[in-house]
């Protein structure tokens, strides 16, 4: 679904819509233009080792952008200071938590101000204490910048805390979908299994969610 999404794979058949556009009918250079709209955080970061965490989150302006280099480094570092990495441009990632790779991945995805951020398994292989602060990422970047986010995950737990609604595929289709309460109060008897099964605590993740909708500025 996430290669369809971001026109990697056509459809046999139907229509995917993003900003009104149904883009699978569009050729190559229409789909370039598509995915500027799209912001990507790969599953591992997908950092290139060997540039600095400035030259990657740098990448996406340096191609699509006509700017000077002052100008890339301030936006650069204004974004990477907006997301909790002030002074670490320098570093590479081979120097970094799996937290910080994945915080640098997301300010590459926005360094193009998208309409739309896709999380492919953005929690796969962290700890349960970084993978609340990966959640609380994806939450607040959305609140804060207004971007819609599609993730990617089979991670249950981390989705009941940060979805509006969730769709489980099952076999190629929606096997249950709806609100985080929904599901776990039993609007979809698979999608309640697949919650019970992986061991969740439901009250945990409801709480988590209502402590966030309290907070000032935030949104749900």
């Amino acid at each position: 679904m996430l290669r369809l999404l971001i026109g990697l794979e056509k459809p046999d058949q139907g229509s995917i819509l993003i900003s009104g556009e149904d883009i699978v009918p569009l050729g190559d250079a229409e789909m370039n233009l598509v995915r500027r709209k799209l912001g990507m955080v790969f599953q591992y970061a997908a950092l290139l080792d060997s540039m600095s965490v400035l030259e990657n989150v740098a990448f996406p302006l340096r191609e699509h952008r006509s700017l000077k280099e002052r100008e890339i480094r301030e936006q650069v570092e204004a974004k990477l200071a907006d997301l909790g990495l002030k002074d670490v441009g320098h570093l590479f990632p081979s120097q970094l938590s799996g937290g910080m790779r994945k915080r640098v991945g997301l300010a590459r995805a926005l360094m193009l101000e998208p309409e739309l951020v896709v999380y492919d398994e953005p929690t796969s292989g962290l700890d349960p204490f970084t993978t609340e602060l990966v959640d609380e990422m994806i939450v607040s970047t959305r609140d804060r910048l207004g971007v819609t986010c599609i993730v990617i995950s089979h991670d249950m737990s981390s989705a009941l805390r940060i979805s509006d609604r969730i769709y489980l595929l099952a076999e190629g289709q929606v096997a249950g979908s709806g609100t985080p309460d929904d599901l776990v109060g039993g609007q979809s008897p698979l999608a309640l299994r697949f919650i019970q099964a992986s061991g969740i605590d439901c009250e945990k993740a409801r709480a988590w969610r209502s402590s966030r909708n309290h907070e000032p500025g935030t949104g749900s």
